[in-house]
């Protein structure tokens, strides 16, 4: 008997003939991800990736906990191999599973015979396990339809594998397989969330943050270096820039209508956001905007500053609520540092009664008061740049 690590298949198994190019991007990934645990073989076949450590010394509980962060893996299962023989399959059962069983009083064997060739059909084998597991453990029961526990057991081609430990990955489909995104990666709640949701869906993702010294301070960009990291837990690397909107601002302050200043402000970031875009060799732009949230999220100021950039921008948070944001940053561990009391550029000079249905004539008759594209060639040329590395 030796303990294995199965990661199941998800959206992957839909690509047609473009699935082995899903699965070596997945495959690299996770090569990555486990370096330094310790020896082990990581291979693919019959749509689940397979972690076969080499010796005693693997880091198999922290295997698990990198693997379940792996965008591309559905379930991340703890398993025992041996032989594709009744009676090794039976020994492996009663000396593997009753540590999982344990204090439950009913269970399920299930099976699946990905190999055809085995002799028995997956009924019967799960009877001859279910009755195997009765004679060690007396006090259980079995139930078909209600179970406490469910006992899996699969017949794959280069082995039997047996178990009852079956945790969610983290789904989607592997990093790098739809191109490099920026993100832009405010100190709030949401935008670590609308990263992360981006990278699900298989982006490299970049990030810029605006700084705003000295009315922002060095614990206010520490906390973004700080939620780049936890995103990194399941993107692996983000590239972290950082530019400064103090003189823009104090400029706007100065010169333009206050209830236009979130505006010309939001369209000067995106500007700056597709310039380092386009630098870095990203193709599209992502915001945690949510629409109708705050006075720059309706759809007339969405508008006015889209019109802006020639880039696709991605908004994976346009039509949820504040809880449902909450939700995904508590299971990404982003949201205890996201509500840190440390200010973000978008709240200096905020004015009191902002432009929610703007025009543009209106707008940009405002904005050709300022020389926008001198004061953003100045921040440009100041970006700060920071690598986020996990391991």
């Amino acid at each position: 008997m030796k303990e294995v690590i199965l990661c199941k298949y998800g959206e992957i198994v839909l690509k047609g003939l473009n699935k082995s190019y899903f699965e070596n991007a997945m495959l690299n990934t996770v090569k990555r991800r486990l370096a330094g645990l310790g020896n082990c073989e990581i291979r693919y076949g019959q749509s689940v990736l397979y972690v076969d450590p080499l010796d005693e010394d693997f880091l198999f509980d922290e295997a698990l906990r990198r693997l379940k962060k792996v965008f591309g893996i559905v379930n991340v299962i703890r398993a025992a191999s041996c032989e594709k023989t009744l009676d090794a399959i039976l020994e492996t059962a009663k000396a593997y599973l009753p540590d999982f069983l344990a204090g439950a009083k009913t269970f399920k064997v299930t099976g699946k015979r990905a190999d055809k060739r085995f002799p028995m059909t997956s009924p019967e084998l799960s009877g001859e396990i279910g009755c195997a597991l009765l004679e060690v453990m007396p006090g259980i029961e079995v139930d078909l339809f209600h179970p406490e526990k469910l006992v899996h057991v699969e017949i794959r081609e280069n082995a039997a594998f047996l178990h009852a430990d079956d945790s969610k990955g983290a789904g989607g489909i592997p990093c790098g397989t739809s191109g490099r995104a920026l993100l832009l990666l405010s100190g709030g709640i949401d935008s670590p969330v609308a990263g992360y949701m981006i990278a699900k869906r298989g982006a490299v993702i970049d990030a810029l943050h605006f700084e705003s010294f000295p009315y922002t301070s060095e614990r206010a960009k520490e906390k973004v270096l700080e939620l780049a990291r936890l995103v990194t837990e399941y993107t692996g690397k983000m590239n972290v820039h950082v530019i400064s909107l103090t003189k823009i601002q104090e400029e706007l302050k100065k010169h333009i209508n206050e209830d236009y200043f979130t505006l010309l402000l939001r369209r000067s970031m995106m500007r700056l956001a597709e310039r380092c875009a386009k630098a870095y060799y990203c193709e599209a732009l992502i915001t945690g905007e949510s629409l109708g949230q705050v006075a720059s999220q309706t759809m007339q100021a969405l508008g006015v500053t889209d019109s802006v950039v020639t880039m696709p921008v991605f908004r994976p948070c346009i039509g949820m609520d504040k809880e449902e944001i909450i939700a995904i940053a508590r299971k990404i561990n982003t949201f205890e540092t996201s509500i840190l009391p440390y200010e973000d550029c978008c709240t200096v000079f905020t004015p009191k009664h902002p432009k929610t249905r703007p025009v543009m004539e209106k707008v940009l008759a405002e904005e050709a008061k300022l020389d926008m594209q001198a004061l953003e060639d100045e921040a440009f040329a100041a970006i700060e740049n920071h690598v986020i590395k996990l391991y």
